[in-house]
């Protein structure tokens, strides 16, 4: 997973104080001034990701803000089955 977040340019974790994003830790790559993907860190069992869109006014209120829109993409991303990565890969170019 961690060559997925290097190489989309994702930023590093952390948590999210807004309250949307109650599981765990999130990071996010910008794909433009107001739309972001976000990856949700989820610890319990075992380490597992939801992948979502969202609208900000800006990414400086990422985490600390809810979202404006937010719609999940992928629940529990597994980098080994191909449909998630087209959904990622759509999103990013």
């Amino acid at each position: 997973m961690e060559n997925i977040l290097k190489y989309y340019e994702f930023s590093d974790f952390f948590q999210d104080k807004s309250e949307t994003f109650l599981e765990g830790d999130i990071c996010f790559s910008e794909l433009n001034e107001q739309h972001f993907l976000i990856f949700e860190r989820k610890i319990k069992e075992k380490e597992t990701y939801n992948l979502y869109v969202s609208k900000y006014a800006s990414k400086k209120s990422i985490g600390k803000t809810p979202p404006e829109i937010l719609e999940k993409l992928v629940d529990d991303y597994d980098k080994s089955l191909a449909e998630h990565r087209i959904i990622l890969r759509k999103y990013m170019y």
